[in-house]
């Protein structure tokens, strides 16, 4: 892989650097938008189950 052009030189180990440390923002930004969508999906699946609980209690 090779360095953004953007980047200015700097030595290998600093940019592998500044690669893992960009790589680490990028997947903790994607793992809190899994982490809304899954608490989203909960959130429904609870209110679901509540319905169907109340529906049935109410037909009996």
């Amino acid at each position: 892989m090779f360095p953004p052009l953007d980047c200015s030189p700097c030595a290998d180990g600093d940019w592998q650097r500044h690669h893992q440390e960009r790589k680490l923002r990028m997947m903790r930004f994607w793992r809190d938008g899994l982490e809304r969508q899954i608490a989203a999906v909960t959130a429904a699946i609870n209110t679901l189950e509540q319905q169907i609980e109340r529906d049935q209690a109410g037909s009996n």
